[in-house]
Protein backbone atom coordinates (compact mmCIF):
# COMPACT_ATOMS: atom_id res chain seq x y z
CA UNK A 1 0.00 0.00 0.00
CA UNK A 2 1.15 3.25 -0.58
CA UNK A 3 1.92 5.19 1.97
CA UNK A 4 -0.64 8.57 3.13
CA UNK A 5 2.42 11.02 3.09
CA UNK A 6 2.66 14.97 4.36
CA UNK A 7 5.89 14.72 3.94
CA UNK A 8 9.08 12.87 3.26
CA UNK A 9 9.94 9.92 5.09
CA UNK A 10 13.12 8.56 6.00
CA UNK A 11 13.08 4.37 6.57
CA UNK A 12 16.74 3.56 7.51
CA UNK A 13 18.93 0.77 9.26
CA UNK A 14 22.25 1.16 10.83
CA UNK A 15 24.56 -0.88 11.88
CA UNK A 16 27.14 -0.14 14.31
CA UNK A 17 30.54 -1.00 16.73
CA UNK A 18 27.86 -2.06 19.63
CA UNK A 19 24.86 -1.11 21.46
CA UNK A 20 26.46 1.71 23.85
CA UNK A 21 25.05 5.33 22.17
CA UNK A 22 27.08 6.64 24.37
CA UNK A 23 30.75 5.16 23.60
CA UNK A 24 30.07 2.97 20.14
CA UNK A 25 29.71 4.21 16.75
CA UNK A 26 27.50 3.70 13.40
CA UNK A 27 29.65 1.97 10.47
CA UNK A 28 26.67 1.81 7.93
CA UNK A 29 24.07 3.90 7.67
CA UNK A 30 21.44 2.84 4.47
CA UNK A 31 17.80 4.75 4.36
CA UNK A 32 15.24 5.12 1.77
CA UNK A 33 14.09 8.76 1.71
CA UNK A 34 9.81 8.04 0.64
CA UNK A 35 8.33 11.28 -1.28
CA UNK A 36 4.48 12.70 -0.81
CA UNK A 37 4.62 11.93 -4.44
CA UNK A 38 5.65 8.50 -4.28
CA UNK A 39 9.49 8.95 -5.66
CA UNK A 40 12.12 7.34 -3.29
CA UNK A 41 15.50 7.53 -3.33
CA UNK A 42 17.81 5.52 -1.96
CA UNK A 43 21.43 5.84 -0.01
CA UNK A 44 24.17 3.33 1.57
CA UNK A 45 27.23 4.56 3.38
CA UNK A 46 29.81 2.96 4.59
CA UNK A 47 31.43 4.48 7.96
CA UNK A 48 34.88 4.53 8.80
CA UNK A 49 34.19 4.55 13.08
CA UNK A 50 38.02 5.49 14.21
CA UNK A 51 38.38 2.11 16.24
CA UNK A 52 38.68 -1.50 15.95
CA UNK A 53 35.44 -3.46 15.14
CA UNK A 54 34.90 -5.87 17.79
CA UNK A 55 35.72 -9.68 16.24
CA UNK A 56 31.38 -10.05 17.79
CA UNK A 57 30.23 -7.31 14.81
CA UNK A 58 32.12 -8.79 11.91
CA UNK A 59 31.07 -11.72 12.47
CA UNK A 60 27.63 -10.65 12.59
CA UNK A 61 27.73 -8.38 9.75
CA UNK A 62 30.73 -10.01 7.88
CA UNK A 63 31.99 -5.69 7.62
CA UNK A 64 35.84 -5.54 8.44
CA UNK A 65 38.18 -2.90 9.66
CA UNK A 66 39.76 -3.04 5.84
CA UNK A 67 36.25 -2.22 4.20
CA UNK A 68 35.79 1.15 6.73
CA UNK A 69 39.74 1.89 6.18
CA UNK A 70 38.93 4.62 3.61
CA UNK A 71 35.51 5.49 4.29
CA UNK A 72 34.49 9.05 5.38
CA UNK A 73 33.78 9.61 8.70
CA UNK A 74 30.55 10.17 10.56
CA UNK A 75 31.39 14.21 10.93
CA UNK A 76 32.58 13.71 7.06
CA UNK A 77 29.42 12.53 6.35
CA UNK A 78 27.22 14.16 9.34
CA UNK A 79 26.14 17.46 6.94
CA UNK A 80 25.25 15.96 3.78
CA UNK A 81 22.46 13.65 6.48
CA UNK A 82 21.26 16.61 8.19
CA UNK A 83 20.42 18.75 4.86
CA UNK A 84 18.71 15.29 3.41
CA UNK A 85 17.23 14.87 6.85
CA UNK A 86 15.80 18.53 7.07
CA UNK A 87 11.51 18.63 7.19
CA UNK A 88 11.68 14.44 6.84
CA UNK A 89 9.69 11.86 9.46
CA UNK A 90 11.79 8.41 10.61
CA UNK A 91 10.20 5.02 10.11
CA UNK A 92 12.72 1.88 11.23
CA UNK A 93 12.86 -1.40 13.09
CA UNK A 94 13.34 -0.68 16.82
CA UNK A 95 14.34 2.65 15.59
CA UNK A 96 12.71 4.26 18.58
CA UNK A 97 15.08 2.51 21.01
CA UNK A 98 17.94 2.14 19.37
CA UNK A 99 18.76 3.90 15.86
CA UNK A 100 17.29 7.29 16.75
CA UNK A 101 18.87 7.21 19.26
CA UNK A 102 22.14 6.53 18.28
CA UNK A 103 21.65 8.40 15.08
CA UNK A 104 21.04 11.76 17.16
CA UNK A 105 23.86 10.86 19.61
CA UNK A 106 26.39 11.17 16.32
CA UNK A 107 25.35 14.12 15.14
CA UNK A 108 25.61 15.68 18.06
CA UNK A 109 29.30 14.49 18.54
CA UNK A 110 29.54 15.58 15.06
CA UNK A 111 28.61 18.86 15.79
CA UNK A 112 25.46 18.68 14.27
CA UNK A 113 22.04 19.63 16.01
CA UNK A 114 19.26 17.51 14.33
CA UNK A 115 15.98 18.33 16.54
CA UNK A 116 14.44 15.25 16.65
CA UNK A 117 11.18 16.06 18.51
CA UNK A 118 9.88 18.05 15.64
CA UNK A 119 9.64 14.79 13.56
CA UNK A 120 7.17 11.96 13.43
CA UNK A 121 9.20 8.14 14.68
CA UNK A 122 7.61 5.43 13.25
CA UNK A 123 8.74 2.08 14.92
CA UNK A 124 7.79 -0.54 12.58
CA UNK A 125 8.79 -3.50 15.23
CA UNK A 126 6.51 -1.44 17.61
CA UNK A 127 3.61 -2.22 15.33
CA UNK A 128 4.72 -5.80 14.32
CA UNK A 129 4.64 -6.37 18.20
CA UNK A 130 1.69 -4.89 19.01
CA UNK A 131 0.18 -6.75 16.42
CA UNK A 132 1.70 -10.00 15.92
CA UNK A 133 4.51 -9.79 18.01
CA UNK A 134 7.88 -11.55 16.39
CA UNK A 135 11.31 -10.45 14.89
CA UNK A 136 12.11 -8.50 11.22
CA UNK A 137 12.78 -11.63 9.72
CA UNK A 138 9.16 -13.37 10.70
CA UNK A 139 7.13 -10.15 10.17
CA UNK A 140 8.67 -10.23 6.53
CA UNK A 141 7.57 -13.99 6.19
CA UNK A 142 4.02 -12.89 7.88
CA UNK A 143 4.02 -9.87 5.54
CA UNK A 144 5.33 -10.51 2.63
CA UNK A 145 4.74 -14.21 2.57
CA UNK A 146 8.48 -15.22 1.59
CA UNK A 147 11.80 -16.12 3.74
CA UNK A 148 13.83 -12.83 4.42
CA UNK A 149 16.88 -15.34 3.55
CA UNK A 150 15.44 -15.84 0.02
CA UNK A 151 15.26 -12.31 -0.99
CA UNK A 152 18.19 -10.67 1.68
CA UNK A 153 21.26 -11.02 3.30
CA UNK A 154 20.35 -10.77 7.30
CA UNK A 155 22.35 -8.18 9.01
CA UNK A 156 23.29 -6.01 6.58
CA UNK A 157 21.79 -2.15 6.80
CA UNK A 158 20.85 -1.67 3.37
CA UNK A 159 19.22 -5.52 3.18
CA UNK A 160 17.43 -4.97 6.63
CA UNK A 161 16.33 -0.94 5.19
CA UNK A 162 14.55 -3.09 2.21
CA UNK A 163 12.83 -5.68 4.04
CA UNK A 164 11.71 -3.13 6.77
CA UNK A 165 10.42 -0.72 3.79
CA UNK A 166 8.09 -3.69 2.26
CA UNK A 167 7.07 -4.80 5.99
CA UNK A 168 5.87 -1.18 6.45
CA UNK A 169 3.85 -0.87 3.42
CA UNK A 170 2.53 -4.63 3.57
CA UNK A 171 1.62 -3.97 7.33
CA UNK A 172 -0.80 -0.59 6.41
CA UNK A 173 -2.35 -2.86 3.49
CA UNK A 174 -3.41 -5.61 5.96
CA UNK A 175 -4.42 -3.16 8.69
CA UNK A 176 -6.41 -0.81 6.38
CA UNK A 177 -9.67 -0.20 8.47
CA UNK A 178 -11.60 -1.17 5.31
CA UNK A 179 -10.56 -4.27 5.81
CA UNK A 180 -10.38 -5.36 9.07
CA UNK A 181 -13.55 -5.86 11.34
CA UNK A 182 -12.06 -5.41 14.67
CA UNK A 183 -11.23 -2.13 15.87
CA UNK A 184 -8.12 -3.22 17.46
CA UNK A 185 -6.82 -4.72 14.19
CA UNK A 186 -7.15 -1.23 12.10
CA UNK A 187 -4.25 0.86 11.86
CA UNK A 188 -5.37 4.09 9.20
CA UNK A 189 -2.71 5.32 6.47
CA UNK A 190 -1.78 8.25 8.60
CA UNK A 191 1.44 9.56 10.02
CA UNK A 192 0.18 11.49 13.34
CA UNK A 193 -1.30 8.03 13.80
CA UNK A 194 1.51 5.64 12.85
CA UNK A 195 3.94 7.99 14.84
CA UNK A 196 1.43 7.46 18.34
CA UNK A 197 0.90 4.37 18.11
CA UNK A 198 4.67 3.55 17.71
CA UNK A 199 5.21 5.66 21.09
CA UNK A 200 6.30 3.03 23.85
CA UNK A 201 7.24 5.28 26.80
CA UNK A 202 6.85 9.35 27.68
CA UNK A 203 10.18 9.42 27.83
CA UNK A 204 11.55 13.59 26.49
CA UNK A 205 15.20 12.30 26.20
CA UNK A 206 16.05 9.02 24.24
CA UNK A 207 17.84 8.00 27.83
CA UNK A 208 14.70 8.37 29.37
CA UNK A 209 16.36 10.39 32.24
CA UNK A 210 13.21 13.12 32.01
CA UNK A 211 9.49 12.15 31.51
CA UNK A 212 6.42 13.88 30.46
CA UNK A 213 4.36 14.58 33.18
CA UNK A 214 1.29 16.03 33.51
CA UNK A 215 0.62 19.63 35.07
CA UNK A 216 -1.25 19.92 37.87
CA UNK A 217 -3.03 23.23 39.54
CA UNK A 218 -3.64 23.78 43.40
CA UNK A 219 -6.19 21.41 43.80
CA UNK A 220 -3.77 18.31 42.41
CA UNK A 221 -6.20 18.08 38.81
CA UNK A 222 -4.56 18.47 35.55
CA UNK A 223 -4.90 21.24 33.80
CA UNK A 224 -5.93 21.42 30.56
CA UNK A 225 -4.81 23.30 27.40
CA UNK A 226 -6.69 24.42 24.74
CA UNK A 227 -7.66 21.32 23.30
CA UNK A 228 -8.99 20.03 26.42
CA UNK A 229 -5.70 17.54 26.38
CA UNK A 230 -3.93 17.54 29.79
CA UNK A 231 -0.90 19.65 29.96
CA UNK A 232 2.28 18.14 30.00
CA UNK A 233 5.67 18.74 31.50
CA UNK A 234 9.50 17.46 31.68
CA UNK A 235 9.75 15.56 35.01
CA UNK A 236 13.16 13.48 36.31
CA UNK A 237 12.94 10.49 35.95
CA UNK A 238 16.12 9.47 38.08
CA UNK A 239 18.17 10.58 41.24
CA UNK A 240 17.16 12.65 44.06
CA UNK A 241 14.78 15.04 42.09
CA UNK A 242 12.60 12.07 40.47
CA UNK A 243 9.01 12.86 39.53
CA UNK A 244 10.04 16.85 40.38
CA UNK A 245 9.57 19.22 37.34
CA UNK A 246 13.03 19.89 35.56
CA UNK A 247 11.90 23.37 35.59
CA UNK A 248 11.04 23.84 39.22
CA UNK A 249 14.42 22.01 39.80
CA UNK A 250 16.64 24.44 37.59
CA UNK A 251 15.65 27.50 39.40
CA UNK A 252 15.84 26.45 43.42
CA UNK A 253 18.95 23.92 42.58
CA UNK A 254 21.02 25.96 39.44
CA UNK A 255 24.27 23.93 40.23
CA UNK A 256 22.39 20.38 39.33
CA UNK A 257 22.32 21.70 35.86
CA UNK A 258 25.94 22.28 35.51
CA UNK A 259 25.90 18.64 37.43
CA UNK A 260 24.62 17.28 34.39
CA UNK A 261 26.06 18.96 31.70
CA UNK A 262 29.54 17.69 33.14
CA UNK A 263 28.45 14.52 33.90
CA UNK A 264 28.36 11.27 32.31
CA UNK A 265 24.87 11.49 30.39
CA UNK A 266 24.08 10.88 26.55
CA UNK A 267 24.98 14.69 24.72
CA UNK A 268 21.25 14.16 23.33
CA UNK A 269 19.91 14.47 27.69
CA UNK A 270 22.10 17.36 28.03
CA UNK A 271 20.56 19.14 24.98
CA UNK A 272 17.35 18.77 26.40
CA UNK A 273 18.47 20.36 29.67
CA UNK A 274 20.24 23.38 28.04
CA UNK A 275 16.65 23.71 25.85
CA UNK A 276 14.53 23.49 29.35
CA UNK A 277 17.34 25.95 30.70
CA UNK A 278 16.89 28.56 27.87
CA UNK A 279 13.14 28.30 27.81
CA UNK A 280 12.86 29.41 31.24
CA UNK A 281 15.20 31.89 30.77
CA UNK A 282 13.50 33.49 27.63
CA UNK A 283 10.11 33.22 30.15
CA UNK A 284 11.17 34.90 32.94
CA UNK A 285 12.23 37.64 30.77
CA UNK A 286 9.26 37.94 28.94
Amino acid sequence: MKLNLTKPLIIFDLETTGLDISKDRIIQISYIKAMPDGTETRRNYMVNPECKLPPVITEITSITDEMLADKPTFKELAGTLVKDFEGCDFAGFNSNRFDVPMLAEELLRAGQSFDFSKCRLIDVQTIFHKMERRNLAAAYKFYCGRKMEEDFQAHLADQDTEATWKVLQAQLDMYDPAKQEEEDRKLENNMDVLNEFSRQNDNVDFAGRMVWGEVKGPDGKPLLDKNGKPRKQELFNFGKYKGMAVADVLRRDPGYYSWMIGGDFPLETKQWMTRIKMREIYTVKN
